[in-house]
C-alpha cells in the first residue's frame, strides 16, 4: 500500500465498543504499528484512574473549563457518559487531516455520531464487539480498576451501546486480540486508498496519459 506519488487527505478512524470489549487495547496496538496514525486526546471531567497520565490518555479538566470549551465552539464533539463529560478538541483534528495524517478516536457511539455528522467524508467507523455477555463481565472484573457499582453501571450501559453497532461501517468481534487487530489494520489500509482521499491522483493520472 503506497500513496507516495501524490498527496493524501487524512482520515478519522473511530473505534467504539462497550466498556471492556477491548477497543482501548486495540487502539494502543494499532498506534504502535501505524506511524501515520495518532490518537485524538479527549478532554474529560472524569477522575483520573491510577494507571492514566494527564495529556497522554486524556486531558483531565474541571466541569467549568469543559463548559467554557463547549461554549467557545472548541469541541468537535462531546458527550456525557457514566455521569462524566468527554469531548474532542477541534483544531488538532483539522490540522492532521489537512497534513495527510490519520486520527484515531477511542470514543462511544454518541461522539461517533456527532463526528460522522460533522465530517462524513473523512470518517471510517468500526464497532468492536465482545465474544459474549459473560466474557464482557469477566473482562470488567479482571480489569480491577472500577468498584462493583461502576461495573454494574457499565454493564447496564453496554445494553444501550450494543444497540448502535449497526450505525458503524465495520464490525469486529474481539475474540482473539491479534485477529481483531489485523482486521482493524486491514480496514485502515483499504480506507487510505479511497479515491476521494487521494488529493493529487487526478494530476498523476493525467501525467501518465500525456506521456503515452
Amino acid at each position: 500500500m503506497s500513496t507516495r506519488h501524490f498527496a493524501r487527505r487524512g482520515l478519522l478512524v473511530i473505534l467504539s465498543s462497550p466498556s471492556g470489549a477491548g477497543k482501548s487495547t486495540i487502539s494502543r496496538l494499532l498506534l504502535d504499528r501505524e506511524k501515520d496514525l495518532s490518537l485524538s486526546i479527549s478532554v474529560t471531567t472524569r477522575a483520573r484512574r491510577p494507571s492514566e497520565v494527564h495529556g497522554v490518555h486524556y486531558h483531565f479538566v474541571a466541569m467549568r473549563e469543559f463548559e467554557k470549551m463547549r461554549e467557545r465552539g472548541e469541541l468537535l464533539e462531546w458527550a456525557e457518559v457514566h455521569g462524566n463529560c468527554y469531548g474532542t478538541p477541534r483544531d488538532p483534528v483539522e490540522t492532521s487531516l489537512s497534513e495527510g495524517r490519520d486520527v484515531l478516536f477511542d470514543i462511544d457511539w454518541q461522539g461517533a455520531e456527532q463526528i460522522a455528522a460533522a465530517m462524513p467524508e473523512d470518517v471510517v467507523s468500526i464497532f468492536v464487539l465482545p465474544p459474549s455477555g459473560p466474557e464482557l463481565h469477566s473482562r470488567l472484573v479482571r480489569r480491577a480498576e472500577d468498584d462493583e457499582a461502576t461495573i454494574l453501571r457499565r454493564l447496564a450501559n453496554a445494553r444501550e451501546e450494543l444497540g448502535h453497532y449497526s450505525d458503524y461501517d465495520y464490525v469486529i468481534v474481539n475474540d482473539e486480540l491479534q485477529t481483531a487487530l489485523d482486521g482493524v489494520t486491514a480496514i485502515l489500509h483499504a480506507e487510505r486508498l479511497r479515491r476521494r482521499r487521494l488529493v493529487g491522483v487526478d494530476g498523476f493520472v493525467e501525467g501518465i496519459v500525456s506521456a503515452l
